[in-house]
């Protein structure tokens, strides 16, 4: 384990007396994500792709080489894979517009876990609507395990697309995303991954994971908010028409049509968040500094004393595995007699910010007969302390309740 004080490169967590333990909904910005973006706005300003002159080729240079960096980071064969979105929701809509309404028919299955957030089921329900097919949920068994069974039940021979979140936003688990990519890929489907929750927190590798898109957004890991990406195959997205059409995302435009841009540019139409990209490189540069080594290790640290102290409290009941390691960092929880946004406002008044509802998971906690939750979630920048006072603020929680226990 290092030394180094890592809260000491956020200046929100520097300057503020607040416990931060929301960071599946967002994480805090490292002081080179802020100054990544404030530097190209103070000294690279220029519409990217569209000038000629010396201010626009940086700007196109810095918009690009970000390209390049995510490229390396998600092990993608070409930054023609890489589409900068404004986030997974963007990302993954754009494959269910693009490619699903596009290549589905009735008759057809899409295989989605029952665990998705609802960023990765509405566009599919909306795929199943306008096309025909049939949308197949594959339900998890309460600790989040997805069970041989289901999975070869789930995908078969009618499969043609399969949606999978890579680890699940309220139980932490991590999906057998390569088993199931392997079957659905024996009946020529595609498989969509959303990485929203595992790409701040392990190492990825597109292809051994056999994702065909993979999705993730900049501000869940450290990054700034508006820009995410979205990986694809080349061959599949040659083959694709354009999520929006408008500036940029063309070659040239007539009175009668329009002949569109290649790779990756073809779906990015309009100005583009070049700032945004710009911090996004700037956090994953420094999460290769921190390594996912230390960040896996310490965020199972912190998990670990969580569920230890939750464990030990009556009324007190964690959602999912009862193993830390199977959490990446999310411990979801209910307390008896007491609805999540109770415990939420009651934890906020002791400084501990967390997130109380269905996290856009609902059928997933309508599956596990919970409906609500109140969800922790830690990064590596947490502290030992934070932990130890989210766990004497639930433990009083009853309480201030009013409950005598």
């Amino acid at each position: 384990m290092t030394d180094r004080n890592y809260r000491e490169d956020f200046p929100l967590l520097r300057n503020n007396d607040t416990a931060y333990i929301d960071n599946a909904a967002t994480a805090q910005k490292p002081q080179v994500v802020i100054d990544a973006e404030r530097e190209f706005y103070e000294k690279s300003n220029a519409n990217p792709l569209r000038g000629f002159y010396p201010l626009s080729l940086e700007a196109t240079e810095k918009y690009e080489s970000a390209r390049k960096v995510v490229r390396d980071f998600i092990h993608a064969d070409s930054e023609k894979e890489i589409i900068f979105t404004r986030n997974t929701t963007e990302s993954l809509n754009l494959v269910a517009y693009s490619y699903a309404l596009n290549n589905l028919k009735a008759g057809d299955e899409i295989a989605v876990t029952i665990m998705e957030h609802h960023s990765n089921m509405l566009p599919w329900q909306m795929a199943a609507r306008v096309t025909g097919a049939t949308l197949r949920y594959l339900d998890c068994e309460k600790d989040g395990t997805l069970t041989d069974e289901t999975i070869n039940s789930g995908i078969n021979e009618h499969t043609k697309l399969l949606a999978v979140g890579h680890v699940s936003n309220v139980l932490g688990c991590v999906n057998p995303v390569r088993k199931m990519a392997d079957r659905a890929h024996s009946f020529g489907a595609v498989v969509v991954v959303d990485g929203a929750q595992s790409t701040p927190h392990m190492a990825i590798d597109v292809h051994e994971l056999g994702a065909d898109f993979f999705a993730f957004s900049g501000h869940k890991l450290m990054g700034p908010m508006g820009i995410g990406v979205l990986y694809g195959r080349q061959e599949l997205l040659d083959a694709m028409p354009p999520f929006m059409s408008g500036g940029e995302m063309i070659d040239s435009v007539s009175r009668d049509g329009a002949v569109y841009a290649e790779l990756p540019h073809k779906f990015e139409a309009g100005t583009v968040n070049a700032a945004g990209a710009a911090g996004l490189a700037a956090a994953i540069g420094y999460i290769k500094e921190v390594g996912f080594d230390y960040i896996e290790k310490r965020e199972l640290e912190l998990t670990t004393r969580a569920m230890e102290g939750l464990a030990k409290l009556p009324h007190v009941h964690v959602i999912g595995s009862d193993k830390p390691e199977n959490h990446t960092g999310i411990v979801a929880f209910t307390i008896d007699n007491v609805h999540p946004h109770d415990v939420s406002e009651i934890m906020a008044a002791d400084g501990i910010d967390v997130r109380a509802g269905h996290h856009c998971a609902q059928p997933l906690l309508v599956h596990l007969g919970v409906y609500n939750t109140t969800r922790a979630s830690f990064m590596f920048y947490n502290t030992d302390e934070e932990v130890d006072a989210f766990v004497e603020s639930v433990a009083n929680v009853r309480r201030r309740m009013g409950y005598a226990e």
